[in-house]
């Protein structure tokens, strides 16, 4: 009865979650519960109750909290312990720093870098691989992130804006820079299996007010402006996808490999999945030039490109393209290029506007059902299986 007790303030917790932008569903294995007592001591989780998605105001989380601390001081005292376990997400206004509760992914996860264990590995898999959760992660309006082209892929007549072009986001975003280890790579390391794509784990970026509750965390560390070019110069080098946040002045941008990235394991594993993904270009193959040598198909982090016999050109999956721009630089015979979308999409202004609208379209029990039935029906009309990722059994 005791445990039961315990229990309670993290599924009041979870349902909190559940309601913010990103929700956090509930499942019959309870992971999600467990993954909550790695992050958060119960009277954290009591303060995480009184946060929402949005950065608010000390004086606003106050209110909220009056019956579970004594004074300001505590409250904030308690609130900067959670930041620096990876609780909560900080952000600094005209009117002084504002707190709020991040979505699951990417947020709580990502914070978790650098203090990894084998039991909240097991249970993160055992809840990622729930269909509970993949549905809410794809119901979102518009997705988290969105695929960039890498900058060598990028040609004269591609008339590529600004939020599209690696070199000139990263000399326009505002500072700090912190550099953290890619979680996905980290997690796959711990479980044997190393990264085909590089040898290095620190990969990832974060800006401005991302870089400092990163800091806070311990999760990263902090790297100048030049420092970050330099890391990203050497990513898209090694073949890695660029992934910012879904916003024109991105929060953090990951370096994906087909191999551990969780987010292009998802990719790989829909029917359809450039229904969910936010890209302004696609490859294009020019026929009479390729001579099908494969190096293209090699390079290709989400499986698009078929080239099975050599002499006859590569096929491109366009239901299946993510515009990264890879296959361009690589290719001998300059048959590859990037070609743009018909209507290009702007991203939202901040990742703080995009939670916005994700939040003002949230979807409820039946738009998550409509969902779970494309999902059969694309599965059925491509003859794509949706593939569950491994992961191991649960105890």
């Amino acid at each position: 009865m005791a445990d039961k007790s315990k229990d309670r303030v993290y599924v009041r917790l979870q349902q909190h979650l559940d309601r913010q932008a990103v929700g956090f569903p509930a499942t019959k294995s309870g992971a999600e519960i467990r993954i909550l007592k790695h992050i958060f001591t119960p009277r954290e989780a009591e303060i995480a109750i009184c946060l929402r998605y949005k950065p608010e105001p000390l004086e606003t989380v106050r209110e909220r909290a009056a019956d579970l601390v004594g004074s300001p001081e505590e409250l904030l005292s308690l609130l900067d312990e959670m930041e620096k376990r990876g609780g909560i997400e900080t952000k600094i206004k005209s009117t002084g720093k504002h707190y709020c509760l991040p979505p699951f992914i990417v947020g709580l996860y990502e914070f978790q870098a650098g203090r990894l264990t084998s039991e909240f590995l097991d249970d993160v898999d055992e809840y990622v691989s729930n269909p509970k959760f993949g549905i809410e992660f794809l119901a979102t309006e518009l997705p988290q992130m969105r695929t960039i082209p890498v900058g060598r892929s990028i040609r004269p007549e591609n008339h590529v804006s600004t939020y599209d072009r690696i070199t000139e986001l990263l000399q326009e975003m505002e500072g700090p820079f912190a550099v953290l280890e890619c979680i996905c790579r980290a997690k796959k390391q711990r479980e044997g299996k190393p990264c085909k794509i590089t040898k290095r784990n620190e990969t990832c970026l974060a800006t401005g007010h991302l870089a400092a509750s990163i800091r806070m965390t311990g999760a990263g560390r902090e790297i100048t402006r030049e420092e970050a070019m330099a890391i990203i110069e050497r990513n898209q080098k090694e073949g890695l996808v660029l992934q910012p946040s879904n916003s024109e002045q991105p929060e953090f941008i990951c370096s994906c490999c087909g191999c551990c990235c969780g987010i292009l394991g998802i990719h790989k594993m829909l029917p359809k999945p450039l229904d969910f993904w936010a890209a302004n270009f696609h490859a294009a193959v020019n026929a009479d030039l390729c001579n099908g040598c494969g190096a293209c198909a090699a390079r290709c982090q989400v499986e698009c490109i078929r080239a099975d016999k050599k002499g006859e050109p590569a096929a491109i999956d366009l239901n299946r393209c993510i515009g990264c721009g890879l296959c361009v630089p690589l290719c001998p015979q300059k048959a590859m290029s990037l070609q743009e979308k018909p209507v290009a999409v702007r991203p939202p202004k901040s990742r703080e506007e995009l939670f916005e609208i994700i939040m003002a379209n949230k979807k409820g029990r039946i738009g998550k059902l409509k969902l779970a039935g494309k999902l059969t029906l694309d599965t059925i009309r491509t003859g794509h299986k949706i593939r569950p990722a491994n992961r191991k059994p649960a105890k």
